[in-house]
């Protein structure tokens, strides 16, 4: 199982504890009877812990693949922020207004600010998640997975990826202690000795920082003021050499050394470090450390690592849902193959049978409609391009202990 979150969510249960553990890392259940999902969400597993992630991922690549979601599916994102611009995992009845008990954090808003920048049309909607999100900014300069928390590689590295897709400059965003994002990175990056240069994860325990490929991945992909939609590189860089990280640029330089040598030690891929996972593939984290390489000018790497997705990922993303077919498609993008054929499967077809049918299926069964309706034939096979498939991906996320008023 894998998670994008995860390394964020671990920093989360340092600080917390490992009661918040269980919930952090759980697959999600299918919900009860009883409880209906919303007619416009992707994925039809329980949206409790991941229903605003997995759906900022599905519109984000959708609108990259040149996919113009339904209008029912961005209204359901968009209905989902509080007041205070800030975004929860999932609030089932959004019409009821957040309070103290609401968990909003910086990964959920800052994925919905890069989903819907993305889309267009919202400039309001992201213009109050961006005040919220320098408005918990920590001041190292960096986030933490909830207001309050320390910062990590993680979530720092997800909300530069949303204020650039904003326009907004991570190097102008500042604390007021005068510190920016790139502040915060290097002190997030490990030494170049046994921890290879990677950016860390804190331990559960110690609340140490250990080696970790995805809080790496995302380190790098932040460094280079980079989102989750990242075009192929152009230019091979050149080999990096690990030095002391005095800045975001050096270590991200030895963050790109680190997944390199770490992908190539093992076919191309990344192996799950989650507790209890042995000798598991962990294909999500490894789809975003092609991102990462790809930002750093290391194309060759980054397409090998997605020829091993191409080959090994169709079980893991329809087990997992429309998160896992986005993480996919960012992936096939970044390398520069096609989504449209990724290893004989069509990532787009297959994402968009997760939720409501685009905006330009939904006119066509229309326009399909009303000429059946003239000549009495059926049209009920152009309904099943709307149908929902896919069981979801259960994103690790954990409440907050910490309350906060919005």
């Amino acid at each position: 199982m894998n998670v994008r979150r995860s390394a964020a969510v671990l920093a989360a249960v340092a600080v917390f504890g490992s009661a918040a553990a269980p919930a952090a890392f759980a697959q999600s259940a299918s919900p009860s009877p009883s409880a209906a999902l919303p007619s416009g969400l992707y994925g039809d597993a329980d949206p409790k812990f991941d229903g605003v992630f997995r759906q900022s991922y599905a519109l984000l690549a959708q609108d990259s693949a040149g996919v113009k979601p339904a209008a029912k599916s961005i209204d359901w994102l968009t209905g989902q922020q509080c007041a205070s611009g800030g975004f929860a995992a999932y609030r089932a009845d959004a019409s009821e207004p957040c309070d103290s008990k609401t968990m909003v954090d910086s990964n959920m808003t800052a994925s919905a600010v890069q989903a819907l920048a993305a889309l267009g049309g919202q400039d309001k909607t992201v213009k109050k998640s961006v005040g919220w999100l320098k408005s918990v900014q920590n001041q190292d300069g960096g986030w933490g997975y909830s207001p309050g928390l320390p910062s990590d590689a993680n979530s720092t590295g997800i909300v530069i990826g949303a204020l650039a897709a904003t326009g907004e400059k991570p190097e102008g965003v500042k604390a007021q202690s005068g510190k920016t994002p790139y502040s915060a990175l290097p002190a997030l990056s490990m030494s170049c000795g046994k921890d290879g240069g990677a950016f860390g994860l804190a331990d559960m325990k110690s609340g140490k920082l250990a080696p970790n490929a995805d809080a790496t991945a995302a380190g790098v992909l932040g460094a280079h003021g980079k989102g989750l939609v990242v075009d192929p590189a152009k230019k091979a860089a050149a080999t990096p050499q690990c030095e002391k990280a005095d800045t975001a640029e050096q270590a991200a330089s030895n963050g790109t050394g680190y997944l390199l040598k770490t992908l190539a030690a093992s076919d191309d891929h990344l192996m799950s470090s989650m507790p209890g996972a042995k000798n598991m593939p962990d294909l999500g984290n490894t789809a975003d450390s092609v991102l990462a390489l790809a930002a750093a000018g290391q194309p060759e790497q980054a397409e090998k690592s997605a020829e091993w997705l191409a080959k090994n990922s169709a079980d893991w993303a329809k087990k997992s849902g429309p998160a896992a077919y986005a993480q996919l498609i960012f992936a096939a993008r970044a390398s520069g193959l096609d989504p449209r054929d990724f290893g004989g499967a069509d990532l787009v077809k297959q994402l968009n049978a997760t939720g409501p049918a685009p905006q330009s299926a939904e006119k066509a069964a229309d326009e399909k409609k009303d000429s059946d309706d003239d000549g009495g034939l059926s049209i009920w096979w152009i309904i099943g391009v709307g149908m929902v498939a896919g069981i979801g991906i259960g994103f690790l996320y954990s409440g907050n202990k910490k309350k906060q008023q919005l």
